[in-house]
């Protein structure tokens, strides 16, 4: 019979008069892959920062039993000696380091007053060998893809001697085929050297691919546990689990009345902004009517998310040049101001580098793209972008205790809201989305598409660029294809099928591209 390594005993955790967690059971056996599935905010993250030490213990109720004794670990050290380390969703790597330095950093070799880097370097060789990572050691850190870093991030678990690795979100900055090689990675350390995973995605497919066991968290509860053995993972079990719901459709239905040309891009260009010559964006052009929905699909690397941010006020690229023309007239968007003053929004990737100030409020970040609805007069009106932040908050459905709380505190699905809610306020005629619901759930995912179906219903338009080609199938028009810095094809998406998309993309050839570096 297999053996219990982990046991969470009723965890309570709660953050002032919010209850995070309530009397929360986990158990995991040896050896065994187990995802924790959930809606954002419903406090899974949270449980694993318990497991790991980053709550120390005092801060929470209830008992960690791990190897069949209970811990009480008072920082991150403390988990990582007894084999037990978790790999965040925002990578901890240093991108000026070395792939080898970052392996071992804080967990150097040699002596405690010199550094062995020969032997640094041939065990981060050895352990990338066994992730399949193969790179050299000395490779800086930010010269290779994330799907790579998160393959380092493994090496450097290894390398900790880890018994229990904890993995969250880890294919949420991936494509399909990275997905892939990582999870095959953890089937591959299951069976080759037993190892034990917990796993918190969002993606119901890849989890049903490699999981034993699913446990579903709902609003800090454990409402089921799902056994492999037992019984065949259902996506409409799973999900009408996690929000308490079923989801017959996971596109809302809409009427489309799409009007006129509203939006154009003619010929455009755009060059990388570190290597001379190269171009981004060769050629681009694309249109939007009014009431559409517009899908950029493409792979990694094809260009989109460059185009999308050159566009909004240059915001990326050099060299940039190409015509753009709005309700039929021809303008220019030279920064960021200008773009958003002529009604263009643009939903980063990524929230929490370039979409929110994490230290501020939710208030503060919700109305920061129109200062001037809240400041009629000289000064900002606090009361007036409290209510309207309140506003947001109910239209958006964002999990927070105040709107006065830190952005930084908030589950990522929940700052996705906040990010969109921020640019609605910005109250535009064009909402250029770019990966809008990169990981974050089911039920959110599904209030994101009701607020596109609404800002279209009112004659508006929305470019959305996604990596899920269901997501761009169930959501779109029409359709774009992008590959290599082009458009290579147009269609309906009452046409388009994933089968199509890839065909565009392959035939379209493949040449060497510095695009989504």
């Amino acid at each position: 019979m297999a053996k219990t390594l982990l046991e969470m005993k009723n965890i309570t955790k709660r953050f002032g008069p919010v209850v995070a967690l309530e009397n929360v059971n986990l158990e995991v056996t040896e050896g065994e892959i187990h995802a924790l599935c959930g809606e954002n905010g419903a406090g899974k993250s949270t449980l694993m920062n318990v497991l790991s030490g980053i709550y120390q213990y005092g801060t929470y109720e209830g008992d960690i039993v791990y190897d069949g004794n209970i811990c009480k670990f008072q920082n991150i050290k403390d988990s990582e000696k007894l084999g037990i380390v978790i790999i965040h969703q925002e990578l901890a790597l240093v991108p000026l380091l070395s792939i080898g330095e970052n392996m071992f950093l804080g967990n150097e070799r040699g002596k405690t007053s010199k550094i062995d880097w020969d032997e640094t370097f041939k065990k981060a060789g050895e352990l990338l060998e066994i992730v399949g990572l193969h790179e050299n050691p000395h490779t800086l850190i930010k010269d290779i893809g994330v799907g790579k870093q998160q393959l380092v991030e493994i090496a450097k678990a290894l390398g900790k001697k880890v018994k229990l690795l904890i993995l969250d979100e880890p294919t949420a900055s991936l494509n399909d085929t990275e997905a892939k090689k990582l999870l095959n990675l953890l089937l591959k350390l299951k069976k080759e050297q037993g190892m034990t995973s917990i796993i918190i995605s969002h993606k119901l497919n890849e989890i049903s691919y490699v999981a034993d066991k699913i446990t579903v968290i709902r609003d800090g509860t454990v409402v089921k546990t799902l056994d492999k053995t037992k019984e065949a993972f259902d996506e409409n079990t799973i999900i009408a689990a996690m929000v308490g719901r079923s989801l017959t459709d996971r596109f809302p239905k809409r009427e489309s009345h799409i009007g006129d040309v509203c939006f154009e891009v003619k010929n455009w260009c755009v060059d990388h902004p570190v290597f001379d010559g190269i171009k981004v964006c060769d050629n681009v052009s694309f249109n939007v009517r009014k009431g559409e929905v517009v899908g950029i699909s493409g792979l990694m690397g094809a260009g989109r998310t460059e185009l999308a941010m050159s566009i909004f006020g240059h915001s990326y690229g050099a060299n940039i040049r190409g015509q753009i023309f709005l309700n039929g007239k021809e303008v220019e968007f030279p920064n960021v101001k200008s773009a958003i003053e002529h009604g263009i929004a643009y939903v980063t990737e990524d929230r929490k580098g370039n979409g929110l100030i994490l230290t501020e409020s939710i208030a503060k970040n919700t109305t920061s793209a129109n200062l001037k609805k809240i400041a009629p007069k000289i000064s900002i009106d606090f009361d007036l972008e409290k209510k309207y932040a309140e506003e947001k908050k109910i239209e958006m459905h964002t999990k927070c205790a105040t709107v006065m709380e830190n952005v930084g505190n908030l589950s990522g699905g929940n700052q996705q809201k906040v990010l969109i809610g921020k640019w609605l306020f910005a109250e535009p005629e064009i909402l250029i989305l770019d990966e809008p619901t990169r990981g974050i759930d089911v039920g959110a995912k599904y209030e994101i598409y009701c607020i596109i179906n609404q800002m279209v219903s009112q004659g508006k338009s929305v470019i959305m660029i996604s990596s899920e080609m269901p997501e761009v199938l169930g959501m779109s028009d029409r359709i774009y294809v992008m590959n290599e810095g082009k458009m290579v094809a147009e269609m309906p998406a009452s046409e388009a099928t994933q089968e199509k998309i890839m065909t565009q993309i392959i035939n379209s050839g493949k040449t060497t591209s510095y695009a989504d570096a």
